[in-house]
């Protein structure tokens, strides 16, 4: 497909993964309606986002085992429409634990939605174009860390937080047209078994790789899980300026979303996912160090544009490691990718209370020193010529010399 025709397809997918991303966080901004309607502590609230991303990881890999034959886009459809399903019922539920059941329906959801509208975006562009199309796709995610969390906090606060999590429910509905309308057949691949997975994650470079996307993701959500009380307790700015700090984080992390196939172009995919993983630990280094707010403030934003240069060439890279079955290695990425988010979120939150916020990003650059490891791994694995090429090399050499 042309890229121009494919433009559509890919910003459908984008609206599906800001939904989608905006499902999994809206509730951080909604902690005190929501507790005091529910009867129960905020902090509760909270672990809301540790149930979405518990569950999203146990399903995401599950999914391409039981809708791999599936036509794409139709499992995309499927996946929306649990996700709008599951927002829904948060809208209405009556107690806590129906509303922890419709977040599992809605991480279920997104389980299904996420790989899918991956392998979707790499299809349905010419190679060439591929770090480009996930890009676009996976931009919706970081633009639902920029509008779609502020916004739902806002909503939560003039409307109600029923009313603001309804309209997540529309917004993914919207999605779930698009996407009907838009987006072309993609036909599905070949099951994938358990002895599939152990494969694919045997494949040289794959396991390594996808290490790299949890460690990388931990690393980043042990500040940014606690972001808002790191920046009033580090620096000491007010609520305010908290807003217009996360504001600025996630516009910057838009344009390092954006500017990731370009740096690949000139760099390879490779050496940017190097670059994200050194930007991410010399921000954590001075963030350590920062003297005062506005130094602090800074780093903090700029610190955006390094973790969102990732995303896009380390799904290109996990795509060309396993051609045959994208989806399913894009789903294990994506398991990584929130086991992360809620390992680091933990750690952050744990260790808060009792060492306060400045020593917090010396955890996370011991995460960031973890991910660099595991993506010089991938590197050299990913490099090294196959054994049985290895062992063939010496007898190739030879014949020249025998005939």
């Amino acid at each position: 497909m042309e890229t121009n025709k494919s433009l559509p397809a890919l910003l459908a997918l984008s609206l599906g993964y800001f939904g989608m991303g905006t499902a999994s966080l809206a509730v951080v901004g909604l902690g005190a309606p929501m507790g005091d309607s529910l009867h129960v502590p905020d902090a509760r609230i909270g672990l809301m986002v540790t149930v979405f991303a518990l569950t999203f990881a146990i399903a995401a890999p599950t999914a391409p085992m039981l809708l791999a034959r599936v036509d794409r886009k139709r499992v995309l459809l499927i996946g929306l429409g649990l996700l709008t399903l599951g927002e829904a019922l948060c809208a209405v539920v009556p107690d806590y634990t129906t509303l922890a059941v419709a977040r599992v329906v809605a991480a279920l959801g997104s389980a299904v939605f996420a790989p899918a509208a991956s392998a979707t975006g790499a299809a349905i562009v010419p190679a060439e174009r591929r770090q480009a199309a996930l890009a676009t796709v996976f931009g919706g995610m970081t633009i639902a860390a920029v509008l779609g969390v502020p916004l739902s906090s806002y909503l939560g606060s003039t409307l109600g937080w029923r009313p603001a999590l309804f309209g997540v429910a529309v917004l993914t509905a919207l999605s779930f047209v698009l996407v009907a309308v838009l987006v072309p057949p993609v036909a599905g691949g070949e099951r994938p078994t358990a002895a599939a997975y152990r494969q694919a994650l045997r494949t040289p470079a794959a396991m390594s790789t996808v290490l790299t996307t949890l460690l990388f993701m931990a690393a980043q959500f042990t500040v940014y899980g606690i972001a808002s009380t790191f920046l009033t307790d580090r620096f000491g700015v007010g609520s305010t300026m908290v807003s217009a700090t996360l504001l600025a984080f996630g516009v910057i992390g838009v344009i390092g979303n954006a500017s990731g196939p370009r740096i690949v172009t000139r760099i390879g995919g490779v050496r940017t996912i190097t670059l994200s993983v050194a930007g991410m630990g010399i921000a954590f280094v001075l963030l350590l160090l920062a003297p005062h707010a506005r130094a602090g403030v800074a780093l903090f934003v700029a610190w955006a544009f390094f973790s969102q240069v990732y995303q896009a060439p380390q799904q290109g890279r996990l795509v060309a490691l396993l051609p045959e079955q994208p989806a399913l290695i894009l789903a294990l990425n994506a398991s990584a990718l929130y086991l992360g988010m809620s390992l680091g979120s933990t750690i952050g939150s744990a260790l808060l209370p009792d060492l306060g916020a400045r020593p917090i990003p010396a955890f996370g650059l011991v995460l960031v020193a973890l991910a660099g490891a595991a993506h010089a791994a991938s590197a050299r694995r990913a490099a090294a010529p196959p054994a049985a090429a290895v062992e063939a090399g010496p007898r190739n050499a030879t014949t020249p010399q025998n005939s």
